[in-house]
């Protein structure tokens, strides 16, 4: 071990040094909020190259944001290692599309279009007999077709599949016509050489596994000595798929993800492949857990501990341990209003008196659950004169290949207003999680099953974004008089 690699390890705790020194053969980091997974994983990629034992430029790392995986570079070089390369699913492969394009076919490379709702719409008006749906419909019909593709659904497959897992097709249709207009949908499309996002990973999973296509195949792999999958939790069948074919015969492959952050279900993620990394590529060369959060102080880990507790699946996921010094942190708070806008300007007027005591707008984050509580969030910031910036959940797939901007304002002027979806892999050292009432935090109230587990793991996503402090709210009405009261969420813990 040089100088260089040693100091690459640096201030690494057992846990971290042990999956940052296991560079051989099958990896598999659990790693839960808050424990360093992104400087581990950077720093098992530098010190593995500084050693010499890896080749930057056969190097990848796959992430599911570009920012993400803009981070993941610019730590990695600033470790004095460059060549390695960090990027998407879908913008590792597109690369490799364009690389090998020009000698498997003489055809025009197809054109990567963002928006296909008109063709969706065009697609439900030929096969409903009726006019377009209506833009909500629309963007129901657009992620049930992503679903099919990450789920590696094919439409003659569809009502097979709806039919045994009792799913029902979005837009009033049934499953059959939901399948017609998948089959439209994709004639449409290839008549005019046009391919989606998900249609990137289907054709290099095609060339990769062409038997006439293998000097294509062959000079794909040679690129990928080394694979590095983080989020591995949040993978679909699609993207699996995908990181088997990369890999071929190799086995020096390392996934990082927390089973207990699965939150993208709906969109076809999985934890399976996290969980049973061990039975598919056994024997792992390492098995490493990180449970220490350095982020939150210990009252919050607490918390988010209670959170999980009451789950079902509990020993299937990581119990943390705080890495702070000292005393616990303020106690988490949990509150309740008589309205949505009483809630709103609480909210309000809690962030003011944290920035006159001195905090700075940018240290504060509102969570809400769905876009729409947003917008009385957004008014009593305002009226209270706090500047603020809105993410939404539009659009947290399409970050896979930069199609919105992605540069933020990350000036200290402006306090976060976010979904929790959209806020996954922030932090702030104050957080105030809204609307957290059954129907609204857990979504629908659900029955035990699936879908509350999934609410779970969400609501101890939102709970480990904050780093020192943390209030839970909601209202016991919409506008304070309905006679119907909401009832306090079950994942709140009095």
């Amino acid at each position: 071990m040089n100088d260089q690699s040693e100091r690459i390890l640096e201030s690494l705790d057992d846990a971290q040094r042990e999956a940052a020194t296991s560079i051989d053969g099958p990896v598999r980091i659990v790693a839960g909020a808050g424990a360093g997974k992104t400087r581990t994983i950077t720093r098992r990629i530098a010190h593995a190259c500084a050693r010499g034992d890896w080749d930057p430029s056969r190097v990848l790392a796959v992430t599911f944001s570009v920012k993400a995986a803009e981070e993941m570079r610019s730590r990695i070089e600033r470790l004095g290692v460059e060549g390695v390369t960090a990027a998407t699913f879908h913008s590792a492969a597109l690369h490799q599309l364009n690389r090998v394009w020009a000698n498997v076919t003489e055809a025009p490379f197809p054109d990567l279009q963002s928006d296909h709702r008109p063709l969706i719409a065009s697609a439900y008006a030929r096969v409903t007999g009726s006019g377009e749906p209506e833009p909500l419909a629309v963007r129901d019909l657009e992620a049930e077709i992503g679903w099919t593709k990450v789920s590696l659904v094919s439409p003659d497959d569809y009502v097979r599949v709806c039919a045994a897992t009792h799913r029902e097709p979005p837009a009033g249709l049934d499953p059959a016509r939901m399948a017609d207009l998948i089959s439209a949908y994709e004639a449409d499309k290839t008549a005019r050489n046009q391919i989606d996002f998900n249609d990137i990973l289907l054709m290099v999973c095609h060339l990769l596994e062409d038997p006439e296509l293998k000097e294509a195949s062959a000079a794909i792999r040679r690129r990928i000595g080394w694979l590095t999958v983080d989020e591995y939790q949040d993978v679909s069948p699609l993207q699996h798929r995908l990181m088997r074919l990369w890999l071929g015969d190799n086995r020096n492959v390392c996934v990082v993800g927390d089973a207990a952050q699965t939150i993208y279900s709906f969109a076809g993620a999985t934890s399976y492949y996290l969980r049973s990394f061990a039975d598919e590529f056994r024997p792992l060369a390492a098995d490493v857990t990180l449970n220490v959060d350095y982020r939150s102080t210990a009252s919050v880990v607490r918390y988010a501990n209670r959170v999980l507790a009451a789950s079902p699946e509990r020993a299937g996921y990581i119990k943390l341990t705080s890495g702070q010094e000292g005393p616990a942190g303020p106690r988490v708070t949990a509150l309740r209003y008589e309205s949505d806008a009483d809630e709103a300007r609480g909210v309000a007027s809690r962030f003011k008196k944290l920035i006159e005591r001195g905090a700075k707008p940018a240290d504060c984050a509102v969570l809400t659950r769905i876009n729409a509580q947003q917008a009385l969030v957004c008014a009593a910031l305002k009226e209270a004169g706090l500047g603020y910036r809105v993410r939404t959940d539009a659009g947290w797939q399409a970050q896979s290949l930069s199609v919105e901007s992605l540069k933020e304002d990350l000036t200290a002027g402006t306090v976060t207003v976010s979904t929790i979806h959209a806020a996954k892999g922030l932090e702030f050292p104050h957080v105030c999680i809204v609307g957290c009432s059954e129907g609204l935090l857990p979504f629908g109230s659900p029955a035990p099953g699936d879908a509350l587990e999934e609410e779970r793991r969400l609501m101890y996503v939102g709970v480990t974004r904050a780093e020192r402090t943390l209030q839970l709210s909601f209202a016991a009405s919409k506008d304070g008089y309905a006679a119907m009261q909401r009832a306090p969420s079950r994942f709140l813990q009095r």
